[in-house]
Formats: C-alpha cells, structure tokens, sequence
C-alpha cells in the first residue's frame, strides 16, 4: 500500500476564462476576453473546469486544469524587483498557497476543499509563454521557467472552492534550498 501524507494548503484563486487572451503578437495586446475569480469551481473527470476554455477540449484533456504555487510568484517578483504580480494574468486556473507542484508530475494525488474532493493527474510542467514579459515584467518569461505550475487532468467530478483546502498525496514533500512552498512536515494518513 502506498503512504499517503496531507498538507494544508489554501487555494488562493480560482480562474475560469472562455477564451484565450494571450495569442498572436504581444505588441497587439491581450484579447480582451472576460475572466471570472470564482468562489467554487465543478471539475468533471476528463474534461476540465465547467466553462474554462479547456473543457472538454480533446488536446487538452490531460493539460484541463492548471494549478499555480504563489510562493514562485512572489519569489520573481522579488528577483525581478517588480511589485506583486496579479497572479490571475498568469491564466492558470487553481492558485494554491503552500503547494510544491513540481514533485506531483506523474502522480495521482487530491485536493479537498469541500464535500466534493477533486482527484488530479499531474501531467507535465505549465511552461510560461512569452506573454509573460509582457503582462507581469520585463524577465518574468525567464524567472517563471521552472515555477509556471502543472498541467493536470481531472480524474474524478468533483467542487474546488477558494480558501482553505488539504493537498492529499503519495509524495512526503520536504522545503526546497531556497525555501519557497514550504510545507509543514507531513503526517501520516492511517
């Protein structure tokens, strides 16, 4: 049997969007495409986040939601010597406070906010794109490489909603050297 460790976290943000807003030319601006910072989000299993621009779309379906940690963030922020970022431009759908991302590509793991837990697949990183320069700093493009999230699909129907949540995984997460997403130690699930 597999070791299954929780973690407190905190979904900060919960970003659903119709449509793209960064395609074609930065020079030419963002789409102007409305985005709604819902209060609760319905994932369906194999389709994504009811009204994302992702949903149900077949070349997406193991890329469906998108999860973000703040901490890397306000972290390039910092380097950057940039106020706050909005993490909203960054367009993922799931902002999470106390979250590793990087150590669930490949794993199974929960995120519980409610009632309705919400089982993911980490799929493979939610890489920047060049819009980045353009909607948070100059440089943000670079320093997001490696802290853009993780592209997951939804393995099971469930309700994410904002505030706190618990992050159910098989990975025991440590701190990472410079210290950002750190996690308390994990305990045990009997």
């Amino acid at each position: 049997m597999t070791a299954t460790y929780r973690y407190d976290v905190e979904i900060l943000h919960l970003l659903v969007s119709p449509g793209h807003a960064y395609f074609g030319r930065a020079r030419d601006g963002a789409a102007d495409v409305p985005t709604t910072d819902a209060d609760r989000v319905e994932v369906v299993a194999g389709k994504g986040i009811v009204g994302d621009r992702f949903f149900g779309k077949a070349a997406h379906m193991d890329a469906a939601v998108t999860l973000l940690a703040v901490e890397g963030l306000e972290a390039m922020a910092a380097e950057l010597g940039a106020a706050p970022f909005d993490p909203l431009l960054t367009r993922r759908n799931v902002v999470l406070r106390g979250a590793q991302l990087a150590p669930l590509l490949g794993e199974e793991f929960t995120v519980v906010s409610g009632a309705e837990p919400v089982r993911l697949r980490g799929g493979r990183p939610a890489n920047p794109c060049a819009w980045m320069d353009q909607v948070l700093a100059p440089g943000a493009h670079a320093a997001m490489r490696g802290r853009g999230g993780l592209r997951c699909r939804p393995l099971s129907d469930g309700v994410l909603h904002r505030g706190p949540a618990v992050l159910v995984s098989p990975v025991p997460l440590e701190p990472d050297r410079a210290g950002e997403a750190v996690w308390r130690r994990p305990s045990r699930l009997p």
